[in-house]
């Protein structure tokens, strides 16, 4: 475990130094987990309304606080100052949905009434839950638990990216002046192998992880034989298809902006599509065009549309993709000058959109995490319902189209934790957000994010006269 290490994330605006602050020790996490444990164990007492109350306070500190928090998202991880403020709606959207939710969906479950009996099944708090969250939407991946877990009667220890570490700060803050009790939320800054420590400690209830398979897979080894239930999502290579009855323009304008949104780096954005060949020219002709619009340069500018990617090295892995991909037969339809900030040695990258393209290229099936889609002509439903499921992971996809029942029939049988027509890249809090395959386990969101935060007790009571 560390010792008094320092945590430094760099910005990917300019290279600087943003944040410099200190690991939690091991004295630190050992007196935040026994925190935890005993805040919980009041916190539980708490009435549903007292929860909801100090929930919707700490999402009014979010809204009071916007531009700053804009701000410093765009410093820590480069999205364009124009779209950082919206992140704070979402997250407002969220949570308040989960707290409107949580009396349904925390009620008692009352069977059949059996004479002389009373009997039922209550949903209690797991324990301490502890989130990991990553830096590419540092608000919502993290409000997704982190309120169902505090609305459910449980702890939460939280763990912020080291790329976004100011907002584990803000979290923390918002529950404070909320009123939340002492212990009930904390954030640690944590290295990985501390990380993985806290898992494997035996102090946590649940794990709620947003990050890599690679990850994932780390997270899912430290907590083999402790008994603890596990919340993965390991991100995505999301397909879209655009059927011969689509609408052109509408379905270029949204796949786009799926595709391209926050530099790509979103585990539910477009990163291939498949059009029906009676429209593959000219939805390529007006999906380039559409592109070549985009204005990439500093996130501070409020004229940008595309910010660096989080880090060089994420951006020689696009670059990598992308000249494998050509080299292999592959054509690149923009041409990185018509970008002047894309500079090699930075994470300053041109978008990129491929043709000619197949599946034995890695940017049609390793996740790119960056601005680059490849986009393939099908003859019909089949062939593209067999290269959307050519994948070993599975979030979402979507369907562009207007015939509603085809896009059932398809959906029922493309193999992804969520279906979309005619839209894409966006989580409705009323919907389950789940994945399978490498994509991960369990559910956030929805009255099936509540299920995985608790565990049913059973009351079984006779009356004797």
């Amino acid at each position: 475990m560390s010792n008094s290490l320092v945590l430094k994330t760099t910005s990917p605006v300019d290279g600087s130094i943003y944040v410099a602050r200190a690991l939690a020790t091991v004295n630190e996490i050992d007196q935040a987990l026994s925190k935890a444990q005993s805040a919980q164990r009041v916190w539980q007492l708490t009435s549903l309304d007292d929860r909801a109350a100090i929930c919707e306070r700490a999402v009014q500190y979010f809204e009071n606080h916007r531009q700053q928090i804009a701000e410093e998202i765009s410093w820590q991880m480069g999205r364009p100052i124009a779209y950082s403020a919206g992140e704070i709606n979402g997250l407002a959207e969220r949570a308040r949905h989960m707290i409107s939710i949580a009396p349904q969906a925390l009620a008692d479950i009352v069977p059949e009434p059996t004479p002389g009996f009373k009997r039922f099944i209550r949903r209690q708090p797991l324990g301490v839950v502890f989130t990991v969250a990553p830096w590419n939407y540092p608000l919502l991946t993290t409000v997704n638990s982190v309120i169902p877990a505090i609305m459910a009667g449980n702890s939460v220890v939280l763990k912020s990216s080291a790329q976004t570490p100011l907002c584990g700060d803000h979290f923390a803050a918002a529950f404070r002046q909320a009123g939340l009790p002492e212990g009930v939320l904390q954030s640690l800054l944590l290295s990985h192998s501390d990380t993985t420590a806290l898992v494997a400690s035996g102090k946590v209830d649940f794990v709620c992880f947003t990050g890599s398979v690679a990850a994932g897979q780390k997270i899912e080894q430290a907590a083999a034989g402790g008994f603890l239930g596990l919340g993965l999502e390991l991100g995505g290579k999301d397909p879209a298809y655009v059927r011969a009855d689509a609408d052109l323009a509408y379905s270029v304008e949204c796949l786009v902006d799926g595709a391209f949104f926050n530099s790509g780096q979103s585990c539910c954005g477009i990163e291939r599509i498949y059009v029906d060949e009676s429209l593959y020219d000219e939805f390529v002709a007006a999906f380039v065009e559409q592109v070549k619009s985009y204005r990439l340069g500093s996130p501070l500018d409020e004229r940008t549309t595309l910010g660096p990617v989080v880090r060089t090295a994420a951006a020689d892995w696009v670059r990598q993709q992308v000249n494998d991909a050509v080299k292999a037969g592959a054509t690149a339809c923009i041409d990185p000058k018509w970008f002047p900030e894309s500079r090699q040695g930075t994470p300053y990258l041109a978008p990129q959109v491929l043709i000619d393209v197949d599946h034995s290229m890695s940017v049609m099936r390793e996740e790119s995490f960056g601005p680059v889609v490849g986009i393939m002509p099908v003859a019909n439903d089949e062939q593209a319902l067999a290269l959307m499921n050519d994948s070993d992971l599975g979030l979402t996809a979507s369907l562009w189209t207007r015939d509603q029942v085809s896009a059932e029939t398809l959906g029922a049988r493309i193999e992804t934790g969520t279906v979309f027509m005619n839209r894409c890249d966006y989580l409705d809090p009323a919907l389950a957000w789940t994945g399978v395959k490498n994509t991960g386990r369990g559910a956030t969101l929805s009255a099936l994010g509540y299920q995985q935060l608790t565990q049913a007790k059973s009351f079984h009571l006779k009356t004797i006269d």
